[in-house]
């Protein structure tokens, strides 16, 4: 049955021996390979003696095992249970070798010794007997198995298999309807003996009039209200049913100027600032004849809302930023060079080859947008009117950033999930096509999302003091796009994602005016994917917060900031100015947004400086007020590729005990110190008439605690677990070969490069 390969270790060398009658009694039996199964997930395919590519280079270390396709997702159970490891980021739906199916970019099969392979799609037979199987991810992952002992007609099912079921036909096909159907009912006898509000989510959905009430008055937006002309998506299927518009507009008004726009989306408020000036986001108007007319009615009723009835500034996004084909391209060749291109090949142009992809490139310019945008907003006191064609894509990324940028609430870890479910969730985003759950069509694919998460962590880059939550929440968020199990990146609107769930309570028995979110919940329940101790990852010990505490003399108060400045720092060294993270002189690189000012912050007489020149000079010059304004710096030196979202899968760049692990590991470390400190330092009773100190009760277990590393020894050297990839783990993912030696060892050692590593884009199927 197996082919027996000379000079290679098979799949029956792993096996214990054939055992004898004497023996059977005492030998024990071959371990079961049985998976890990969710409520409602059913095996579809499944081969036994499957070999798992751990290196490039041997086999020595690959695993063997069980290769298993659900209706959920890809399953490799391996022979051998691995070594348990201590650290590293536990998924209570997803096992160390499982990929959801929705996380396929590319199921490719290869016939090395036939010299073939064929990128299978649904529905597609196979003419060849695969030798191999490579999974290319949408998460970066490139996973490798290999038939060498599995019958061959079980390897073509199983592959066949894989390719079907990463394609369904229908959104309702996705796992997330089964799974959350059955765990609602299971879960019923919770619920009835007592649950907590929503399921006890922090985050504001803004599917109902009064999570928008609450924006408005934490916000000071007196002059707009909150509209359900909407209601029941009577004007528009693509806004959500509540929107916020200014008080001086009618509803008559606005249902007769809604058909003007694009798919009839009425101009949405997003933010007020405190002096007055509003965010204000739209679609363009799609009459050229009524063009003029309807945009003067808008502008006349934002200029009634501000207080000093401001003049509105305008900015057309489509003509001065990149489209989502720019954006998918530039993605594709990002992701190419840093995961599939095999690095002997690309090592000596690996920069310029980053900078050609124009993915760094495209960030500057999103950010620097957004800036200018702030400008405006803080330094002219002017409202802002961003416009887009369809209001959809751009526009959520640069409100969104701008929002970031100006208010310290949304640096929060809860206001952060409220600004991506206002702005991408609420207002219309098309998840399902940019992410391209259903594999239809590939030209609406684009990674607009995975953008503004890169944005944001340029900023967290520089400021890490001023973010409470990590770029591994940024990463896992990411993630968490390609798991079907939440409604948060499933839709492409409100209307679609009340329709289906409307379907799916229907089909499911559940009753009728049950929340949406008890029964479908957003990806914001975290409880869902990870332990409480695995979320403690996702806090920033750095964080300097409104709530953030301070122990003087003994007695524990509050930090309070304040909004004004004395003096400039006009001597003060580049590196401590603003609190930035940085080094070298902030103002007079090319490419940033003060330019064209000369090093020195003294104003000088033949030096004709413009208003937003000497908006962002005195800005700069000023230390940073982490719960205040924040301005990117946008010089290349600053701007950084994240090296934790792409490379994070590469084995040849993960650093052992290195990388920005290593310092957050020791500040996890301190600050958890210093926090029990504090704590003892509140529970510490006054001194008895014996003078004997009685301390209060112990504070919070190790449990409880907000880091993940817990204090420990001042000499204690970083753990072994510990690399630049934490807590991912690169194990597993195709390697593109070892790295040792300069290119020219793969001439004189006349290095094979595999077939499989290949770029795709090259390969004709």
């Amino acid at each position: 049955m197996f082919s027996v390969k000379p000079m290679k270790p098979t799949f029956k060398c792993y096996l214990p021996p054939v055992q004898s009658d004497v023996k059977k009694t005492i030998d024990p039996p071959i371990k079961k390979l049985e998976p890990k199964l969710l409520s409602g997930e059913i095996v579809v395919n499944e081969v036994n003696f499957v070999r798992k590519c751990i290196s490039p280079e041997s086999s020595q270390d690959d695993l063997w095992g069980k290769l298993i396709c659900t209706n959920f997702k890809v399953s490799f159970i391996p022979q051998d249970s691995p070594t348990k490891q201590t650290f590293q980021l536990s998924h209570l739906l997803l096992g160390e070798h499982d990929i959801p199916l929705t996380c396929l970019e590319h199921v490719v099969t290869v016939n090395d010794t036939k010299g073939k392979k064929k990128v299978l799609g649904s529905n597609q037979k196979l003419k060849f007997n695969p030798t191999e199987l490579i999974l290319y991810c949408k998460d970066l992952r490139i996973i490798r198995f290999c038939f060498d002992e599995a019958g061959p007609e079980s390897a073509k099912k199983v592959c066949l298999a894989i390719a079907h079921y990463s394609h369904p036909a229908d959104l309702h096909l996705l796992f997330g309807f089964e799974y959350q159907g059955r765990r609602y009912h299971e879960s019923k006898a919770e619920r009835l003996n007592g649950s907590v509000p929503r399921g006890g989510l922090q985050t504001p959905i803004f599917d109902r009039s009064s999570d928008w009430d609450r924006e408005i008055k934490r916000t000071g937006a007196s002059e707009w209200r909150v509209c359900s002309i909407n209601e029941f998506y009577y004007i528009s299927s693509s806004l959500p049913e509540f929107i916020v518009v200014p008080v001086s507009l009618a509803d008559q008004d606005l249902k007769q100027y809604s058909i003007y726009f694009t798919d009839n989306r009425l101009p949405l408020w997003c933010w007020n600032h405190p002096n007055g000036s509003a965010v204000v986001r739209t679609a363009s108007v799609c009459d050229p004849v009524q063009q003029r007319k309807i945009e003067q009615r808008i502008i006349t009723a934002i200029t009634k809302s501000h207080p000093q009835c401001s003049e509105v500034f305008i900015s057309d996004l489509d003509k001065c930023l990149p489209n989502i084909q720019d954006i998918q391209s530039s993605f594709i060749k990002i992701r190419q060079i840093c995961v599939i291109e095999p690095f002997e090949e690309s090592e000596e142009r690996w920069l310029s080859s980053i900078e050609n992809s124009r993915w760094v490139e495209y960030v500057r310019a999103f950010l620097k947008h957004a800036a200018e945008m702030v400008y405006h907003l803080e330094g002219r006191n002017v409202s802002v009117v961003l416009q887009e064609e369809e209001d959809r894509d751009l526009n959520c990324l640069v409100s969104s950033l701008v929002q970031l940028m100006l208010d310290p609430h949304f640096r929060s870890l809860s206001g952060f999930q409220s600004l991506v479910q206002k702005e991408w969730v609420m207002a219309g985003h098309r998840f399902l096509d940019r992410c391209n759950h259903l594999k239809k069509n590939d030209k609406e694919e684009s990674p607009v999302f995975m953008l503004f998460l890169d944005c944001v962590w340029q900023m967290m880059n520089q400021y890490p003091a001023a973010f409470e939550f990590t770029e591994a929440y940024l990463t896992v968020l990411s993630d968490s796009m390609w798991i079907p199990l939440f409604s948060t990146f499933l839709f492409s609107s409100p209307k679609q994602r009340a329709q289906y769930l409307m379907d799916f309570a229907r089909n499911k028995a559940i009753p009728q005016g049950e929340d949406p979110v008890v029964y479908f919940p957003p990806v914001w329940d975290w409880s869902q994917q990870f332990s409480m101790k695995d979320q403690t990852l996702f806090n920033n010990p750095m964080y300097v917060g409104k709530g953030a505490a301070c122990v003087l003399n003994g007695e524990v108060k509050s930090f309070r900031r304040t909004k004004k400045y004395g003096s400039i720092l006009r001597g003060a060294s580049a590196s401590l100015r603003n609190g930035l993270k940085g080094t070298e002189d902030v103002l007079t690189r090319r490419g940033s947004l003060g330019s064209e000012l000369k090093p020195e912050f003294s104003v000088m007489k033949d030096v004709v400086e413009s208003p937003s020149e000497r908006f962002f000079r005195d800005w700069f010059s000023r230390p940073t007020d982490q719960q205040g304004l924040l301005i990117p710096l946008l010089t290349p030196s600053h701007l950084a590729l994240w090296k934790l979202y792409f490379l994070r899968w590469v084995p040849e760049a993960c650093i052992p005990k290195g990388g920005s692990i290593t310092a957050y590991h020791k500040l996890s470390q301190l600050v958890d110190e210093i926090e029990m400190l504090r704590d003892h330092l509140r529970q510490y009773k006054a001194p008895t008439p014996h003078g004997t100190p009685l301390p209060s009760p112990r504070g919070p277990s190790a449990d409880q605690r907000r880091m993940y590393f817990k204090a420990a020894s001042p000499n204690d050297s970083p753990p072994e677990f510990l690399s630049s990839s934490f807590p991912f783990t690169p194990v597993g993912n195709l390697c593109r070969r070892s790295i040792y030696g300069t290119p020219i060892s793969k001439f004189l050692n006349g290095a094979r490069i595999w077939l499989s590593t290949e770029t795709l884009a090259n390969d004709s199927f």
